[in-house]
């Protein structure tokens, strides 16, 4: 039986969110991007509605949610400050990272904190993965992992870390066995207060001013064995889960986004008079916003049957393929319906007084925020054909694209 509606439960937690995210973060949008943050009273609501561990295990301290009713929240989230939303405490891809690579007892261990009563609020988690450049002399990453007696060395440096100067741990996948590139990669769990790790300085990006994006420096890094994450089945396997889960996190926040600049066009065609009538009622004006309309509508429909897939348990590929499709789309589909909306409004939409420009650079940071429109692609027609899921082709690396995993 097919359903095109929330149920009861997730219409009013949807409704409570979005009374939330309208009220204390879309009303400040322009101060919370001046101050390139949000104040810690507004995290602490955010994290007493759950936000934080909405999607975490249950296990570990989360509400278990699922990924449909997290993308319907995260929407709303989108569509008050996108760059607001990637600025509120929490594990973010950290969690989404630990839950696909740990085992359960590591899991558990690991993301508990994050749910803390006492001071979740104030804790962020982040994932080191982007390098700026491919190694020279091999594929995989240049950060390495070396064994060192009982546990392991790490030396390298990571680029655009969401939270790299506010978390207090961070996921950094090195290169343990050097000769099986991409097949070859290790996970582990190292805190930023350990001896040889470095904060670089915050990057000025052209959107998500709110969020914290910055490097990290590993200079042989010790950390125990334990710090390395193992999954029961296939690493490489569980990193292609954690990049296309998390992704319909931003995915969602892309269509949040869409669905705002789609409506601040709308309202402005329809008060913009010329020539006697409604901007709207011009046939070209009347076109553009039909088409943004349709895209917003689709981007919505191919979100909710991606995390619908991973819900209902369906085969992993074909979870895989719709979670590509999805995040490609709504990410061309954000781009698009904010570029509209700058230019629907004219000379003004460049203006700063208004909030269309920021939703176009926005987007445009979003972009690049979770696995590209152009490495979906790849993802979906290596599904679509049947072709193995060779990392090199399908996880973003120095060689497609550095990205900001967030």
């Amino acid at each position: 039986m097919l359903s095109f509606e929330p149920t009861e439960e997730q219409r009013l937690m949807r409704d409570s969110v979005g009374d939330f995210a309208r009220a204390t973060l879309g009303a400040h949008a322009r101060e919370h991007e001046a101050m390139r943050g949000v104040p810690d009273a507004v995290r602490r609501a955010a994290f007493e509605l759950g936000l934080g561990t909405m999607d975490l295990p249950e296990d570990a301290g989360g509400q278990g949610l699922g990924l449909v009713t997290t993308v319907l929240l995260e929407e709303e989230l989108g569509r008050a400050d996108a760059a607001a939303a990637f600025a509120l405490a929490g594990p973010g891809a950290f969690g989404t990272a630990v839950a696909e690579l740990a085992r359960p007892l590591e899991r558990a261990a690991l993301l508990a904190p994050f749910a803390s009563a006492e001071a979740g609020h104030a804790r962020f988690g982040a994932v080191g993965w982007s390098e700026l450049r491919p190694n020279a002399e091999r594929a995989g990453m240049s950060t390495v992992a070396v064994r060192d007696g009982a546990g392991y060395r790490l030396s390298g440096h990571k680029a655009f870390v969401h939270n790299a100067g506010l978390a207090e741990r961070v996921l950094v996948v090195a290169q343990v066995e050097p000769e099986r590139g991409w097949d070859g990669l290790g996970a582990f769990v190292v805190p930023t207060d350990a001896p040889g790790v470095t904060i670089g300085a915050r990057h000025a990006t052209v959107g998500l001013d709110c969020a914290w994006f910055g490097e990290l420096g590993l200079d042989a890094v010790s950390v125990p064995a334990a710090a390395r994450l193992e999954p029961e089945g296939s690493f490489t396997a569980a990193l292609v889960r954690f990049f296309a889960k998390r992704a319909l996190v931003v995915a969602a926040r892309a269509v949040g986004l869409a669905g705002r600049a789609y409506d601040m066009a709308r309202s402005y065609c329809d008060e913009r008079v010329a020539f006697g009538k409604p901007i709207g009622h011009f046939q070209a004006v009347a076109f553009e916003l039909a088409d943004r309309h349709m895209d917003v509508e689709s981007a919505r429909w191919l979100l909710w049957r991606a995390a619908w897939h991973w819900d209902g348990a369906q085969p992993e590929r074909a979870a895989l393929g719709a979670s590509a499709a999805a995040t490609a789309h709504a990410l061309e589909v954000a781009m698009r319906t904010a570029d509209a909306c700058v230019g629907l409004h004219g000379g003004i939409g460049f203006v700063r007084d208004l909030l269309a420009e920021k939703l176009m650079r926005d987007a445009k940071q979003m972009a690049l925020a979770c696995p590209t429109a152009l490495l979906c692609d790849q993802l979906a027609a290596a599904v679509e054909v049947g072709a193995p899921l060779d990392p090199a082709a399908v996880l973003p690396t120095p060689e497609a694209q550095a990205i900001f995993v967030c």
